[in-house]
């Protein structure tokens, strides 16, 4: 996909999603219909959430194959976007150092944290996986990044 493509379809969702959410406060209610959104407009393997629950990412609303349910505190790329605090990309998730394999067909990987903006801490991570190798690239990053400061917001 063009990068110009990529974009476009992007703003769009990012509209929508900020439409979708509107108002509501219930956070497993936003989750779920924003990975169901991101994963039919994107076409993405995986698409989903872990929350931050008792010192660890518990398994949150996602749309694709089953995943892992737990991921301790620096582990794997969502442990390690929650410890670090920050998105990480992954072209190639062999080449991660602790990768976990929820799955072999994983083969790239983007994990944003989403903060809780009053207590200045990480409450989940958006976890998107790709088939393909290489398929999250700055444009991935800048509109993921932007859907998650919606998901704060609620």
């Amino acid at each position: 996909m063009n990068t110009n493509d990529k974009a476009e379809r992007y703003r769009q969702l990012v509209q929508q999603i900020a439409a979708l959410v509107e108002g509501e406060t219930d956070m497993t209610a936003v989750m779920s219909n924003v990975a169901a959104a991101i994963h039919t407009e994107m076409g993405f393997w995986w698409t989903g959430f872990y929350r931050v629950v008792d010192g660890e990412l518990l398994l949150g609303p996602f749309q694709g194959p089953v995943a892992c349910m737990h991921i301790g505190y620096g582990k794997g790329v969502c442990g390690t976007a929650w410890q670090r605090g920050e998105t990480i990309v992954v072209p190639d998730v062999e080449q991660f150092p602790g990768h976990i394999a929820c799955s072999s067909a994983s083969r790239s990987e983007i994990v944003v944290p989403i903060y809780n903006n009053k207590v200045r801490r990480v409450i989940a991570v958006l976890d998107i996986d790709s088939e393909r190798l290489a398929a999250f690239d700055d444009t991935d990053r800048q509109y993921l990044e932007e859907i998650c400061q919606i998901i704060a917001q609620r």
